[in-house]
């Protein structure tokens, strides 16, 4: 016997089908009732009153059409509106660097808003430089990078700006079923979920319910960049949405016009929209190059640990080209345990700093320096000859002993430096490294404090 209480109910009603019977209703109502009128005015007992009746039926009829059309060409933006969202966020999905998570919405939004350029303001990740770069939608126009003065980004707000309302734009959150398909609608509802405050829509209905608000303090520093990108590009016209990480403003969208032009609801949302969506993508992609740089740096002396040392060495290897040369500094700190048990581990702990900092001022620029391990530092060389590989291990050498210590008590410290310059290109960069750490166990036989070549 089937359990009544398992039968399915009824299906759903869908938005769509209540319009689709309302409208039928008001149809045939409007036909019936038109039909009266004109029966009326057709007999000879006909009234001015049904006359006027007659032409205030034609008045609502051709509003009503009128109506109708006009609902039409709404929900014909509200789905492109959608679909740019969606693809926004299909190409934000398959970015994981910060430069690709920008570059894919910049074709979408240019496209979907009508800009005729469109600036990526961002302040760099390791350096206090705010980058802009211009893109045109015009095809075979090359993009632009400039800097902009990090005080666009940094400095307090101006006073005069500060009566200004924040940016309300109503919010889409229905999603036609095409577009909703493959989980794009939750994550629609997820991004509508995560613009906040939201307060009720002024003047919408239907799928517009809300009003999403930039914070003012953060809309005036992205209209500032926005001012200064018009001034240096030459821009009119321009709609800005700020990038934040982490709760800090880190640059802009800027829209622009080459013609005068007001921008629409929809310009405004596809940017507040996109923005906020690149904003979280920066913040995963700037969360995920911030754990790998703590799990390659070493904690104590801020230099590159010895993992990070292996993968770069692997790296240079697979890139080595004949006429490349490797050489390798193997240092070590001279007599450091007797260091540690006379002064303690925390002095010791600042030995090392003050060493690791002695050797990044003494070697080159494309030199790597990293701390191997324990009281033990290496040197990658990048095309040394032998007696450059010996001068930077001198240099290194000096740089210790000069350093300075009196303020931790310690008197001075030494290290002893091994040196090794591959014979070719062919030979791995492990048996280089072998070959520095054999120069420098001579080095401590010799009496320390010396440079030992392999």
């Amino acid at each position: 016997m089937t359990d009544p209480t398992s039968r399915p109910g009824p299906p759903t009603e869908t938005p769509e089908r209540r319009i689709r019977r309302a409208w039928w209703i008001f149809a045939v109502s409007f036909f019936i009732l038109g039909l009266i009128a004109v029966l009326r005015v057709v007999t000879d007992s006909a009234r001015p009153m049904d006359w006027a009746v007659v032409g205030l039926v034609l008045v609502v009829g051709a509003a009503a059409i009128r109506h109708r059309e006009a609902v039409a060409t709404q929900e014909v933006s509200r789905r492109e509106e959608a679909e740019s969202f969606a693809r926004i966020l299909s190409s934000l999905s398959r970015s994981v660097a910060p430069d690709a998570i920008l570059g894919a919405i910049v074709g979408e939004l240019a496209s979907a808003t009508g800009a005729d350029h469109i600036v990526v303001a961002r302040r760099r990740p390791d350096a206090p430089l705010l980058e802009a770069t211009l893109v045109s939608a015009r095809p075979g126009v090359p993009d632009s990078t400039t800097r902009l003065p990090i005080g666009d980004l940094e400095d307090p707000v101006g006073g005069d700006v500060a009566d200004s309302e924040p940016v309300a734009v109503p919010i889409v959150v229905g999603v036609p079923e095409p577009v909703a398909a493959g989980g794009l609608r939750g994550r629609l509802d997820g991004w509508t979920a995560r613009l906040a405050p939201v307060t009720p829509a002024t003047g919408t209905s239907g799928p517009l319910a809300g009003a999403a608000r930039v914070p003012r303090e953060r809309q005036l520093v992205a209209d500032r960049i926005a001012a200064r990108a018009r001034g240096v590009y030459g821009l009119s016209d321009t709609l800005a949405a700020p990038l934040t990480v982490d709760d800090r403003v880190v640059g802009a969208i800027v829209l622009s016009h080459r013609t005068a032009g007001s921008w629409s609801d929809t310009d405004r949302r596809l940017l507040i929209g996109a923005a906020a969506e690149a904003s979280s993508a920066l913040s995963r992609a700037y969360s995920l190059r911030a754990a790998e740089a703590q799990a390659s740096t070493d904690a104590l002396t801020g230099l590159p640990n010895r993992r990070y040392f292996d993968e770069f060495c692997g790296l240079l290897a697979r890139r080595r080209r004949s006429g490349d040369a490797v050489g390798v500094l193997m240092v070590d700190i001279d007599k450091f345990k007797v260091l540690n048990d006379t002064y303690g581990h925390a002095t010791g702990d600042e030995v090392l700093r003050a060493v690791g900092g002695a050797i990044v001022s003494a070697v080159r620029e494309d030199d790597v320096p990293a701390r191997y391990g324990g009281e033990e530092f290496v040197v990658l060389l990048r095309n040394p000859s032998p007696e450059i590989a010996l001068e930077v291990g001198e240099r290194v050498r000096a740089a210790v002993g000069s350093l300075d210590l009196s303020g931790h008590g310690v008197p001075g410290a030494s290290v002893s430096v091994g040196v090794a310059v591959a014979r070719h290109a062919d030979q791995p960069i492990a048996d280089v490294i072998a070959e520095a750490d054999k120069a420098l166990y001579r080095a401590k036989r010799a009496g320390r404090d010396r440079v030992v070549a392999a």
